[in-house]
């Protein structure tokens, strides 16, 4: 690692500019190689994808303002660092015309909103390179053009803009226009949370097929984001792409921090002693085949304050993550409950993320959430050792302790209407009060019950959605005194959990049978419960606990039947 200044604890948060960091000799770990090892590719253009908060806009500032003719004589910004060493990139800087813009900042709830926003973020560039308009590069229809998409751009200008704002410049300048566009894919998830996906594709592909396909003033071009959007969405027609993703080994240790890189940080900082625990923290995300990434957002805040926390979950609502694990399905809950265990799960990725089947596919869910920075791969199968015609799957994990506090809040936070009657569930259910269980879980389901349900299929339609959202909960809730298992190969309708107390001389234990009503086979609700209670019994479930030294009476047994929002418990 090479950190600029001398004084590494002078860390500025937030700072995403490449001059700001440099002229005020605040802490930056040298990444210029990136320069050179993308120009040295002949890329046309590069699609690159990595998880928020790692780096991406301070890469695409430092790399507009290497090249850029704005930037024209500013050997001091990169004088000290790794780039400057070779003389042919010290005569490349302040060379080409750059059109640099972000979507970052385009999160409308509706098509009209964020279509209105791209066209005023374009007619901001016009605006910034209006001097062209005004020597004799441009002829007199090109000026009218320029004026009429800078005030006043239609739809087809709009879609256009970039190609013709390119082309002005080469006939200014005499050079091609390198394009920079940072966070290309937030709109693309607005859309796909508010209901606008179709409509912002059409006008998304049209826009990125004349910017970066059919544009003869095109030197080279990168975009960043956080999810490779499949090509059927947006990138039909870009047949010159070069995509980079996680799992790709171009630019691995251009984005986050390396481990000798954070361990050379903390040395400077003298904090030595906190190498093991900043890696638990904060280490895990895999590049290609370089592992042991860490995250910067978390490490540049940790170097800031010395505290221990959830810095990177803590920048995002993670709204879109929260949703669908919230509405997944039976699968989808269990194999949370495996994660954040510690455990691993085994699923087919596609790194091309297909927002319109996002719900209720599981391989989808977990794509985005490998693409997102959540998991991490400890390995995959090779085409060569699996049967001809199938996929690979690939072992994933949650990436470190930061990733999984995030979870463990995540699932807290869907019981929040419902805390108070939750927690007094809690106790009763301990404390053996079948009658003061039923009441509390009533509310807690009525209050809570749509939230979970909120798929394709109608609320109440599905109490498993709801059920399995508690056993989370319930894990997450009780990790510090309990061991939580259940049964996740059962079928339909029934899921029986076993709550083992750490303290067994102290605290009680809880087996829990669930059973959904099934109006062919019962009856009543009553009639649920009372299997769902026999079924404990006959299938011995105490058995194990007492094996483990429990005693019968430590032991609480209850059956839970379900009918739409209503709840019923015996014991």
């Amino acid at each position: 690692m090479e950190v600029v200044n001398d004084m590494a604890v002078n860390v500025a948060i937030g700072v995403q500019d490449f001059s700001t960091l440099i002229e005020n000799n605040y802490f930056y770990v040298d990444k210029t190689l990136f320069l050179k090892e993308w120009w040295d590719s002949g890329d046309s253009v590069t699609l690159i994808t990595r998880p928020r908060r790692f780096g991406k806009t301070l890469t695409m500032s430092m790399t507009e303002q290497f090249f850029s003719l704005e930037y024209a004589g500013r050997s001091d910004l990169f004088e000290n660092l790794k780039i400057w060493q070779d003389e042919k990139y010290r005569n490349l800087q302040g060379t080409y015309p750059v059109i640099s813009l972000s979507f970052a900042n385009i999160k409308e709830p509706t098509y009209e909103l964020t279509q209105k926003k791209i066209c005023d973020l374009i007619a901001q560039l016009y605006f910034k390179y209006d001097f062209i308009t005004e020597g004799n590069a441009l002829i007199r229809e090109e000026v009218k053009l320029y004026k009429k998409i800078m005030n006043n751009m239609d739809y087809v200008d709009a879609t256009l803009s970039l190609n013709y704002l390119s082309g002005f410049l080469y006939k200014y300048c005499g050079k091609k226009v390198i394009i920079l566009l940072d966070e290309y894919d937030t709109p693309m998830q607005e859309a796909f949370v508010d209901g606008y996906w179709d409509e912002l594709v059409t006008f998304t592909r049209s826009l990125f097929n004349s910017t970066f396909k059919t544009n003869p003033a095109l030197e080279r071009g990168i975009m960043t984001g956080i999810t490779r959007v499949s090509k059927e969405s947006i990138f039909l027609d870009l047949n010159n792409l070069k995509v980079v993703t996680t799992t790709s080994n171009e630019y691995a240790t251009t984005f986050g921090f390396t481990e000798s890189e954070v361990f050379a940080a903390l040395e400077k900082c003298g904090l030595d002693s906190q190498k093991n625990e900043v890696k638990r923290w904060y280490d895990g995300f895999i590049f290609g085949e370089c592992k042991d990434i860490y995250n910067p957002w978390s490490i540049l805040n940790y170097l800031d304050e010395q505290q221990y926390t959830t810095y990177w979950a803590n920048t995002s609502a993670n709204s879109l993550v929260a949703k669908l694990v919230r509405e997944g399905n039976r699968n989808i809950k269990s194999k949370f409950e495996k994660l954040l265990c510690g455990e691993c799960i085994w699923s087919e990725i596609d790194e091309q993320i297909v927002y319109n089947q996002l719900n209720g596919n599981e391989r989808a869910v977990w794509s985005l959430l490998l693409a997102s920075g959540y998991f991490k791969v400890l390995s995959y199968e090779k085409y060569k050792d699996i049967p001809e015609g199938t996929e690979p799957k690939y072992q994933l994990t949650l990436t470190n302790l930061e990733v999984k506090l995030m979870f463990n809040r995540m699932i807290h936070d869907w019981f929040a209407m419902a805390r108070p009657d939750y927690n007094d569930f809690i106790k009763a259910m301990f404390a053996g009060d079948v009658d003061a269980m039923n009441e509390y879980m009533n509310r807690v389901a009525l209050q809570t019950f749509s939230y979970f349900d909120t798929g394709e299929r109608a609320s109440g339609a599905e109490p498993e959605r709801f059920y399995h959202g508690f056993v989370l909960d319930l894990l997450v809730d009780l990790q510090d005194k309990y061991y939580l298992k259940s049964n996740r190969e059962s079928g339909f309708g029934r899921y029986d959990v076993m709550l083992e107390p750490k303290n067994p001389g102290k605290d009680n234990a809880v087996i829990m049978e669930f059973k959904v009503r099934s109006t062919r086979k019962e009856k009543s609700l009553e009639e649920t419960a009372q299997s769902a209670i026999e079924q404990i019994k006959e299938r011995k479930y105490s058995e194990e606990l007492k094996m483990r030294g429990i005693a019968e009476e430590q032991i609480k047994e209850y059956g839970f039947a379900f009918e739409g929002k209503t709840v019923l418990i015996v014991d």
